[in-house]
């Protein structure tokens, strides 16, 4: 835990202000803490430790920029919740562990009796963090380790007799396990790996228990898997009194680009954790496994939200970018075109993809509506300002107020054509009846309308034939951000029989122009592939 590091791609802080201000300030009195101060205590407290295991293990503790910064954020005024979000490997679980031993000792907190809750998935994984606490003590003077007693078998306990007495204790994810509890700091270990249900449980029964006593929550842990997960909400929407800081390269990069691998690990330019090189290695052995593998090493190595249950991305990074050339190199708009359209409901992205199988090539456009704007829609979706930067690249516009019209946005699709023949709509066989709607709004009523599903039956279909073409060179588009988001989010389910169908990464992916690419550049390879019709013989 050495040296600087790069600084973290998103860190948010969010401090409670106002009328609340002065009971921080009573609570900061009783814990017998100095708000300022505090932070430079607890760092100056970890760097009179000793590394108690690993390749330096024996050495002084020596912190990194970003371990202070999570400890001088989670540690200010007023902060009651500190989340801390980083790849496996950079030593979240150790600094915890340092400082829920700092705690118990009272080097900043002057509380009697102090509890410490170290809380995890299961009772092995907060062992995990306890074994850190226990190799740290082992490590103190002797005059302080007589102080402490460690108990083992049933329960995992560290106790301190000096100074007023201090108690480190072990609970797995049972929210009946603390109910009556009053710990004065609680740590939530890789809290995005906890079971819905139960962690919830638990994570509600140590944050009622913490108001008690004016306690602090430290939550750390790698990327969760989606959206929707506990973890992940903490880092999207925190509460008022909470500081956040994120390690999380941008979406849609190379698994194996080293300086996204930095962002998510930057302990590994200060000898904590795995090296540079080891990470690049390690992201080109996933690379080519594939599957599950590049997906785990996504959501544990680069800490991006990527699930690894049961799905898979639907092409790689690397494989969509294989068929990008440039806009002078792309292939003539030579013979019928087809039109891949995804509708989007409520407030979503309508996106429609253009694909010539004569000669391969592929063009992308998406529509949002006007309400929120692009900005606003970009922050709650977790991608900053990429919409509008699509916007001005061309590749997305806006159309209506809450919803896209159906109509309309066609006929505008229709007219970026300038003029070249459609052979065939595709489209979601359950939304037929807008569809047709649409199409005879836009003057279309004489170009035949294909429905597919997106189920296991058509969707499985339709992924191998766009997965088919794109491998074997049958795709030329030109660089598109549209394109490039939507399938760094889009992955397929798999099913026992493995077929597969399309779906989302993130719950606030936006996948719509990849479905709308797969859906044309399916029908066309079908069409492509069917036989000729010979022209009857007429006998006179």
């Amino acid at each position: 835990m050495t040296g600087a590091t790069t600084k973290p791609k998103r860190t948010r802080t969010t401090r409670k202000a106002g009328p609340n201000a002065r009971k921080s300030s009573q609570r900061a009195d009783r814990r017998g803490d100095c708000s300022p101060h505090i932070s430079s205590i607890a760092i100056e407290f970890l760097e009179t430790l000793t590394i108690p295991e690993g390749p330096l293990a024996g050495q002084p503790l020596r912190l990194a920029d970003y371990q202070k910064n999570f400890v001088r954020g989670a540690l200010a005024d007023e902060i009651m919740v500190g989340i801390l979000s980083i790849g496996r490997g950079n030593a979240k679980t150790a600094l915890a562990s340092g400082l829920a031993l700092g705690s118990a000792m009272g080097k900043w907190d002057r509380q009697p009796n102090r509890e410490i809750v170290l809380a995890a998935r299961n009772r092995d994984q907060a062992a995990t963090a306890f074994k850190f606490v226990v190799g740290f003590i082992s490590r103190l003077p002797e005059a302080d380790q007589e102080l402490f007693k460690i108990r083992y078998g049933q329960r995992l306990e560290a106790e301190f007799s000096g100074n007023d007495g201090g108690l480190i204790r072990v609970v797995p994810a049972d929210g009946k396990s603390i109910l009556g509890g009053a710990p004065t700091l609680a740590i939530l270990d890789e809290r995005a790996a906890w079971e819905r249900e139960k962690g919830d449980a638990l994570e509600n029964a140590i944050l009622s228990g913490l108001g008690k006593r004016g306690g602090r929550a430290l939550i750390i842990s790698t990327s969760a898997p989606d959206d929707a997960n506990t973890f992940s909400r903490w880092i999207d929407e925190p509460p008022p009194g909470a500081y956040v800081q994120e390690h999380r390269p941008p979406p849609g990069l190379p698994a194996d680009d080293l300086e996204s691998l930095l962002i998510a690990n930057p302990g590994a330019r200060e000898g904590i954790g795995a090296s540079p090189e080891w990470l690049v290695g390690q992201a080109r052995r996933a690379i080519a496994r594939g599957g599950s593998a590049l997906s785990s090493f996504r959501n544990l190595n680069r800490n991006e939200r990527v699930s690894t249950e049961d799905r898979s991305m639907l092409v790689t990074v690397d494989e969509w970018m294989a068929a990008e050339v440039a806009t002078d190199a792309l292939p003539p708009r030579a013979g019928p075109c087809v039109l891949g359209v995804d509708l989007g409901g409520s407030r979503s992205m309508s996106a429609a993809s253009f694909y010539w199988p004569e000669s391969g090539r592929l063009e992308a456009l998406g529509t949002f509506p006007a309400v929120p704007s692009l900005a606003d829609r970009g922050a709650s979706d977790g991608v900053s300002g990429r919409y509008l930067e699509m916007q001005e690249r061309g590749e997305l516009s806006v159309m209506g107020d809450n919803t896209v019209p159906p109509g309309p946005w066609l006929a505008q699709i229709v007219r970026h054509l300038d003029g070249a023949p459609v052979t065939a709509i595709v489209g979601d066989r359950f939304r037929y009846s807008e569809f047709v709607e649409a199409i005879d709004k836009a003057g279309l009523s004489r170009v035949p309308f294909i429905q597919r599903g997106f189920g296991w039956k058509d969707g499985s279909e339709d992924v191998e034939r766009f997965r088919r073409a794109l491998f074997d060179g049958e795709i030329r588009v030109a660089p598109s951000l549209l394109l490039r988001s939507a399938f760094a989010d889009a992955i397929v389910l798999v099913d026992p029989a493995q077929n597969c169908k399309l779906a989302k990464g993130r719950s606030l992916g936006r996948i719509d122009a990849a479905a709308a690419t797969v859906l044309a550049v399916a029908e066309g390879m079908r069409r492509k592939a069917a036989p000729l019709r010979k022209a009857r013989a007429s006998w006179v």
